[in-house]
């Protein structure tokens, strides 16, 4: 029989009936679907356990001297068997007491460009002071193992950005085997945070505008008179610009680059890119504010949604870099 769209969507809609059904009679059942806010605390309804391949096969031995000890009336053995069996009970609450009393309290990292890997930590406190010595940490397909002292601490991993603006976290695993192995217990959290992800720069943009007259291709630095040094030519550099005889030496095109000492403000305006796409637009825009910062040049960005002031330096960069990840 073939599956049509209607009955694609009749089957989804019921699937969805019965999970709400289902989560009203059960709460937890749907939890980890939905981004849950931070703090997020570790408790003994949230952390589940099983036991390990090698806890079944300790098991299976186990059960294994059990008879032969009950066939052969062997006390000794016995003895050898409960006390095994004593530790295996014994280590089960331990594992589970592992995870319990902690509280994930933040997840943070420096902003990175759209492609580049986020660097990330997840912070733990410990609420009743005792240290973790074996903890596992699981995000996508990354497995990171990491200790915690007895007021905490935080832990680090890698996330694949692909697009700009708030990236959300993801489901994180934290898990244990503490202390034998023979159990593993872990629990799912959910964090309702994104982390922030810059717009990837043009590989080979134009030259920053000339003050006063934005967008005509031109570097705002090359109407200084001070020697800057030599940089690799790009669409719109005027050929006077060009330094042949360097050029000639190394094989590629260079371009004679001057300073001026005096601060230029340069207007960098969404408006006057017309004609180009707008993730086009906000690729040229990114790699004009990382120009701008590197060279020292006050600068402003107008975008649709506002104007930022004239300022230079790294935290206007960032705050310039942030507005256009953000935009719609």
């Amino acid at each position: 029989m073939k599956v049509t769209n209607a009955m694609r969507a009749r089957l989804a809609a019921l699937r969805d009936r019965l999970l709400a059904r289902a989560e009203k009679r059960l709460p937890g059942l749907n939890r980890h679907r939905r981004p849950e806010p931070v703090p997020i605390a570790l408790t003994r309804r949230r952390i589940y356990i099983l036991p390990t391949g090698f806890g079944l096969f300790f098991g299976a031995v186990l059960f294994t001297m059990l008879m032969g000890a009950l066939n052969f009336n062997n006390n000794a053995a016995l003895l050898l068997t409960f006390v095994l069996a004593g530790a295996v009970v014994v280590s089960l609450p331990r594992t589970v007491a592992e995870l319990e009393r902690l509280r994930l309290v933040a997840v943070r990292a420096a902003p990175a460009h759209a492609g580049e890997p986020l660097r990330a930590q997840v912070d733990f406190v410990v609420d009743d002071a005792r240290a973790r010595p074996s903890l596992v940490l699981r995000c996508g397909a990354a497995s990171i193992p990491f200790v915690l002292a007895g007021e905490g601490g935080g832990v680090r991993f890698e996330l694949a950005s692909q697009r700009r603006g708030l990236q959300p976290v993801g489901r994180l695993t934290l898990s244990t085997t503490w202390p034998l192995g023979l159990f593993r217990a872990w629990s799912v959290m959910h964090p309702d945070l994104g982390l922030l992800v810059w717009p990837r720069a043009e590989p080979k943009a134009p030259p920053l505008p000339r003050a006063g007259t934005p967008g005509d291709g031109r570097a705002a630095r090359d109407s200084g008179e001070d020697w800057s040094g030599l940089r690799d030519y790009r669409a719109g550099d005027p050929k006077r610009r060009i330094a042949w005889r360097a050029s000639a030496r190394s094989e590629r095109l260079l371009v004679k680059e001057f300073s001026d000492p005096v601060a230029q403000q340069v207007v960098l305006d969404w408006n006057l890119l017309q004609g180009m796409d707008p993730e086009a637009r906000i690729a040229r825009l990114t790699r004009w504010v990382l120009e701008a910062s590197a060279s020292g040049v006050v600068f402003r960005l107008a975008l649709p949604g506002g104007a930022s002031g004239y300022a230079r330096g790294p935290d206007h960069a960032a705050q310039c870099l942030r507005d256009l990840a953000l935009l719609p």
